[in-house]
């Protein structure tokens, strides 16, 4: 897959059909906090420079319009499984609510090297180490039209909002820009430098 280690999930998840053909790729993982039996792995443990490193993913509850077990809950039990058998964890914490993202960051303080929030496709500037060592940012952005509404072509948003009728959302065409997050750690697994990616 490119040389891509690892893909993490979130709502659309189950969007197209064609999913079910390759969602046991263990390169692909899809929020853990699905309900049990859901097919597809909701975290995975990759080897990378002589380091094994788990990679989670979780879904929100709020304003997300999925039924999901509690992320919190879920995201500790699984944290509590591996910590013994893997050098750093990473947390895809895929959630609407800002609030929901950095509580969920302060739970986790400690137990997971990094924690980083997908979703709202916007990039936020709120990038830190936690009081117990945690790497944080409540969103990484997106990677997308830059002349968009979060991807989404402008005219087809706006009329959305104006008349509050169904539009048929499309992808907007144009110059892209790549968000990101890279994440520097050292040889004791402790956050060095956090520095984010934007792209054009």
């Amino acid at each position: 897959m490119l040389g891509v280690d690892v893909i993490t999930m979130g709502n659309h998840t189950w969007g197209k059909k064609d999913i079910f053909c390759f969602i046991n790729n263990k390169k692909i993982i899809r929020p853990a906090n699905y309900p049990e039996g859901v097919v597809g792995n909701g975290y995975g443990i990759y080897e990378c420079q002589d380091k094994k490193i788990a990679v989670i993913n979780l879904i929100g509850r709020t304003n997300m319009n999925v039924l999901t077990e509690n992320p919190f809950v879920i995201g500790e039990k699984i944290v509590n499984s591996i910590k013994d058998e893997v050098d750093i964890i990473v947390v895809d914490f895929h959630a609407e609510a800002t609030a929901e993202k950095i509580a969920f960051a302060h739970f986790l303080d400690g137990k997971a090297n990094v924690i980083f929030g997908t979703h709202t496709h916007v990039q936020t500037a709120d990038e830190k180490v936690l009081e117990n060592g945690t790497a944080y940012i409540t969103d990484i952005g997106m990677t997308g039209p830059k002349n968009s509404v979060i991807g989404m072509d402008i005219e087809a948003s706006v009329k959305r909002f104006v008349t509050t009728l169904p539009e048929k959302y499309k992808v907007a065409k144009g110059d892209t820009m790549l968000n990101g997050c890279i994440f520097d750690l050292d040889e004791n697994n402790k956050v060095k430098e956090i520095k984010r990616l934007y792209i054009e």
